[in-house]
């Protein structure tokens, strides 16, 4: 087997164990994590010389001069091209998705538009933190089967469906009057780095997350703090 050199570049500490495991995976391969947007530069990656870049759950712009240089593999939570751009989960989740794909995609300068190495199936249910481990377990298995099999990526057939990134303000719902909804803008938020539900008053905010519905009744632990304080 090939001894590929290969950089997983994400900040986040639910990939850490990802990391470990295509370690243990690949053992013939040499892995070198990345954790900052500092450390993704052109002089860093040279000295590095990777066969793969891959990114679980990066979010900044990739820059041309490194995805032009290195196969750069990202990993977007939709069935594309429906769902290109930002928010993919809560998006999927305020449009009722219960299900979606993981796609593997190689990096190009249209945002989510490039070829797809592979797609696995992925379930929306349960809180975005779980979701997202759930993604981290899939990622790991398709980084496994793209650097074994180096199969050439696919272009996307289909029409394109955009989404656009949700923004923090987005996370009110003071206005929902459905129960299953308002579940749903809290589990989907519930996330580390995620800023959460919320509902204002004239000087409090209530933060929600931790939401149990059991189809009549909706249970959240309520975090409340002073406006002029956040």
């Amino acid at each position: 087997m090939k001894s590929n050199i290969l950089v997983i570049a994400s900040p986040h500490n639910r990939n850490k164990p990802l990391v470990d495991r295509v370690k243990e995976l690949l053992a013939c391969s040499t892995i070198v994590p990345i954790v900052s947007k500092k450390e993704l530069s052109l002089d860093n990656l040279e000295s590095i010389n990777p066969d793969f870049i891959f990114f679980p759950h990066w979010s900044w712009i990739i820059p041309e001069d490194i995805y032009t240089k290195y196969p750069c593999v990202i990993f977007h939570m939709t069935d594309l091209p429906y769902g290109r751009g930002g928010s993919p989960l809560q998006n999927l989740i305020v449009r009722g998705h219960e299900e979606t794909m993981l796609s593997a995609i190689k990096c190009v300068s249209e945002v989510d538009a490039g070829p797809i190495y592979k797609k696995v199936p992925l379930s929306l249910k349960g809180t975005a933190e779980e979701v997202l481990q759930r993604a981290s377990v899939l990622m790991e298995d398709l980084i496994v089967d793209i650097v074994n099999n180096h199969q050439n990526p696919i272009p996307q057939v289909g029409k394109v469906v955009s989404f656009l990134r949700r923004k923090p303000e987005d996370g009110d719902i003071a206005k929902l009057d459905n129960l299953e909804k308002i579940y749903d803008y809290i589990r989907m938020l519930d996330a580390d780095g995620y800023p959460p539900a919320f509902i204002d008053t004239i000087g409090l905010r209530f933060n929600f997350s931790q939401a149990i519905w059991n189809g009549e009744i909706l249970e959240a632990k309520v975090q409340i703090m002073r406006k002029n304080n956040e």
